[in-house]
């Protein structure tokens, strides 16, 4: 009850500010232009941010003891040759997403460094890139190992997995655990129609026959 909560929405942000966010919001790019403004409204004045469809189950408190904080989307996976593995591919590397969760001091240096990422794409000519991507590409650059462990940096603190993201999306189940703070849900509201319908139809699949069967059938 001691938090401020504030919308940001176009009455207090200038959609328009470079060719990046009037092109997501002019393209309905909606989830997209949310990734960056996050990242930008957090940077300038502070505090901590959680998706619509994030539930909180834990206080928070503890968490602004640090300069910023994150968690991992994924947790990780040992792969046989981590030289030739694509560390965009979630399946091989754990990945850190700000849609779950995250809180920064203004000015710090990990926004600071995800904004950057955003660099190549704020002419508005080259499209989109999911922000677990841009995300954890950044946080590599400062020490991050995509390992899905508990990380403590000058910068910040990286959570594992179930602090955050305890429920898996692909499978409908929920593996809530001591540590979970906040729940996402992923309710899909960038999602086409079609893809939430298949979303839907997959789960059972995913939960007899693994997360990557279909990736395996295909193969």
């Amino acid at each position: 009850p001691d938090y401020e909560l504030i919308e940001w929405n176009e009455d207090n942000f200038d959609i328009n500010m470079n060719a990046y966010t009037k092109w997501c919001y002019e393209n309905k790019k909606y989830a997209f232009l949310s990734d960056y403004v996050r990242l930008f409204v957090v940077y300038q004045n502070g505090g901590v941010y959680f998706d619509t469809d994030v539930e909180l189950v834990r206080n928070i408190d503890f968490l602004l003891n640090d300069q910023a904080f994150f968690g991992f989307e994924t947790e990780g996976l040992v792969v046989s040759n981590p030289k030739n593995a694509d560390i965009n591919s979630s399946l091989a590397f754990g990945s850190v997403a700000s849609g779950l969760a995250f809180g920064s001091v203004a000015s710090g240096l990990a926004l600071q460094t995800m904004l950057k990422e955003y660099d190549i794409l704020l002419d508005g000519k080259h499209g989109v890139i999911m922000c677990p991507e841009l995300n954890t590409k950044a946080l590599v650059k400062i020490g991050l190992k995509c390992d899905g462990s508990y990380q403590k940096f000058p910068w910040g603190t990286v959570y594992p997995k179930d602090y955050f993201n305890p429920y898996e999306s692909t499978t409908g189940c929920l593996n809530k655990t001591k540590n979970t703070v906040s729940i996402h849900w992923y309710m899909g509201s960038c999602l086409t129609m079609g893809q939430k319908i298949r979303s839907t139809i997959s789960k059972p699949l995913h939960r007899l026959f693994g997360v990557d069967f279909a990736r395996r059938i295909f193969k």
